[in-house]
């Protein structure tokens, strides 16, 4: 049963590998100052000139299921205070900031427009 409940633990360390806390860190760092909660919120909310903004899919607060604006995929809340696995992978969190930032701005999100939307995110609660 140790050995079992070690493969468990060890499962749970995979998985969930970083944290939204240490996201926003990361990107604060890349950035050279830290997230902005209220940028975050006005980038969050912002078309950019394109047909989509973040909350198009994610809602407006992300707190609660969205559903992608193309395909009407499901998608789990976005705020980690409302979904436990947001931001806990950094291969996925890097995934899905590149896909999403291109669907959003026609580019790659910079590292402040990543820390900006994290402190955002992070603040809601």
């Amino acid at each position: 049963m140790g050995l079992l409940a070690a493969l468990l633990v060890s499962t749970a360390a995979q998985a969930a590998e970083t944290t939204p806390a240490a996201q926003l860190q990361h990107w604060s760092t890349q950035a050279g100052a830290p997230g902005n909660a209220a940028k975050g919120q006005t980038f969050f909310n912002a078309k950019h000139g394109g047909e989509w903004s973040c909350a198009s899919c994610h809602g407006t607060p992300p707190t609660t299921q969205g559903k992608h604006a193309n395909t009407g995929k499901v998608i789990a809340p976005l705020a980690p205070a409302f979904n436990a696995k947001a931001f806990t992978d950094s291969a996925k969190v890097d995934k899905w900031f590149k896909r999403n930032c291109n669907d959003v701005l026609s580019r790659e999100c910079s590292a402040g427009e990543k820390a900006d939307v994290l402190a955002y995110l992070n603040s809601l609660k």
